[in-house]
């Protein structure tokens, strides 16, 4: 007779231990598909960069984000199959709306409306990867991974922006 009571507390602790995994998982997912998204989004708007810069720097720049997030992607995509997460095809709708804004900007316009959006951008996206870090498990890995690439990415990106004022 003892035993159904332990065996009650077992599975509530159980299901309380299952959801816990589930929650934290659920937002790695998450993390992971917001990651991807990003990479994303820099693989296209530093392609856009690379060829439109009117500096040299903001165009080596704009090719060091994409080869950067391209090389991220990479290795974000496998893990998210593993994890069961649907790898997004599609940018962020913030970038996807600074894109239609550089559209119309060219020269010194474009190389300052470009560098000022990394800045703030790069700001987010490492205030989100240290979150991540903060975690256990294998997002938590990449997030500490990525880290030093995303603050080279905001030092450059803040050098940028001081020297197209």
């Amino acid at each position: 007779m003892k035993v159904r009571p332990l065996a009650i507390v077992l599975s509530v602790g159980a299901m309380t231990a299952a959801t816990a995994a589930s929650a934290q998982g659920a937002g790695a997912q998450d993390f992971l598909a917001k990651a991807i998204k990003g990479d994303n989004s820099e693989i296209m708007l530093g392609s856009m960069a690379a060829e439109r810069g009117a500096s040299p720097a903001l165009r080596a720049y704009g090719q060091t984000l994409h080869d950067d997030h391209s090389h991220a992607r990479e290795q974000a995509v496998p893990l998210a199959q593993r994890m069961g997460v649907t790898v997004p095809t599609e940018p962020m709708p913030e970038a996807a709306s600074e894109r239609n804004k550089l559209e119309g900007l060219h020269g010194r316009a474009f190389d300052h409306e470009f560098a000022s959006y990394m800045v703030k951008d790069h700001k987010k996206d490492i205030a989100d990867f240290e979150r991540e870090a903060r975690q256990s498990g294998p997002t938590a890995d990449l997030a500490k991974q990525t880290l030093p690439v995303l603050h080279k990415h905001l030092a450059m990106a803040e050098r940028l922006s001081h020297g197209s004022r």
